[in-house]
């Protein structure tokens, strides 16, 4: 277990494989609150049920969200079969939250109502806190992350938000949420947050363009499956463009080789969940007939890396960093034995998070991508 508690916002880590009671020892080491909000990021292995009775009759706290992770960030880097939690004082923070269900079928009036009332009830807790930021939660398996933030968009109005989906390691089998005791799929939370504290709010890829084109020939959206590029089956002619085996597709490989879909002068991370038993490609995100995507080519992912977590320390040094980092980035890390670097840097800088089947910003749903926000301390601390 690690935990750093002279830092405004609480952040605990517990390791399952050390801790005979994790629940008990997370709840000690984090402190009953006051607190406004608490975030807490599970490994897989966790009893989500046991845990959340745990921290709703013991953590003194309005909200305690969470979710399951494909992978954890705590003060070791990366890392995995842990707890991660996050504390954030009613000194210095006010929080409002509300979990969305059935994602599949929404009502989007009445979430962009809800959103609203978020956002209103945060600034009366506390109205003299002028910042405002909005985390969001979702079950990374819904295949509705890009609908519900861009249905939720025009009620945050110039509120930022980032954001992670919820994971599962590699089983892709079961990604749930939770709030307040209820642990849900299919499922969405929205946290609005005021603050006296400073911050940013960032999304970093370390991705380029090339010229290598897939044409999106044949697709079935509202599954993320595509069917057909360039005219040929998904599966093989990925592989041939990225000059690999079919045989051969694989996770490592989608994190190798990634597609990006342009925006203007921008670029949006198409990634490649895994091929289907009938040749189809099944992505993280959104995918449509007539799209045209290229072949993305990545810089040194470390690199990258340091670049933007000093550039969140040029002017001073953040309370805290935290980070909802794509599992696709961690194996990509793996694959050209990054890894040890990679946490060499989030230890550094002071990052908490989690690895994530997909990433949120404002009012995109983007892959392969590092999302998260930066906090410092008030202007007069």
């Amino acid at each position: 277990m690690s935990e750093e508690r002279e830092r405004i916002v609480a952040t605990v880590s517990v390791d399952l494989l050390d801790d005979a009671d994790p629940a008990d020892k997370l709840v000690k080491a984090l402190g009953i609150g006051p607190f406004a909000c608490v975030i807490v990021l599970v490994s897989p292995e966790v009893d989500l049920d046991a845990l959340t009775a745990k921290l709703q009759s013991e953590i003194d706290a309005p909200h305690i969200i969470g979710a399951r992770t494909a992978g954890e960030i705590c003060s070791e880097g990366y890392s995995e079969r842990k707890i991660v939690a996050l504390g954030f004082p009613q000194s210095h923070f006010a929080a409002s939250a509300r979990m969305f269900e059935a994602l599949d079928s929404p009502d989007e009036v009445a979430i962009g109502r809800e959103v609203l009332a978020l956002r209103h009830d945060a600034q009366a807790q506390r109205q003299e806190f002028k910042n405002e930021f909005a985390f969001l939660l979702v079950d990374g398996l819904s295949r509705r992350e890009d609908a519900f933030v861009l249905n939720i968009s025009t009620a945050l109005g110039s509120t930022q938000l980032f954001g992670g989906s919820s994971g599962d390691g590699l089983r892709f089998e079961s990604a749930p949420v939770f709030y307040n005791g209820q642990v849900r799929s299919n499922a969405a939370i929205v946290l609005v947050v005021r603050s006296n504290c400073q911050f940013k709010v960032f999304r970093e890829d370390h991705f380029e363009s090339s010229e290598k084109r897939l044409v999106v020939t044949g697709a079935i959206p509202e599954k993320r499956l595509v069917t057909e590029i360039n005219a040929e089956p998904a599966a093989p002619e990925y592989a041939r463009i990225v000059g690999i085996d079919p045989n051969q597709l694989s996770p490592f490989i989608f994190a190798s080789h990634p597609i990006v879909v342009s925006v203007g002068d921008q670029h949006h991370v198409r990634a490649i969940q895994r091929v289907e038993d009938n040749g189809h490609l099944r992505f993280f995100a959104s995918i449509d007939e007539g799209m045209v995507l290229t072949v993305a080519k990545a810089r040194n992912i470390t690199d990258h890396l340091q670049e933007v977590l000093e550039d969140l320390s040029a002017d001073r040094e953040p309370d805290l960093i935290f980070a909802c980092d794509c599992i696709l980035r961690r194996l990509e890390a793996e694959q050209k034995q990054e890894v040890i670097n990679m946490s060499a840097q989030l230890k550094k800088h002071r990052v908490i998070g989690f690895s994530t089947y997909g990433e949120q910003h404002n009012m995109l749903h983007v892959n392969q991508t590092l999302t998260g926000i930066a906090i410092y301390p008030p202007d007069h601390e």
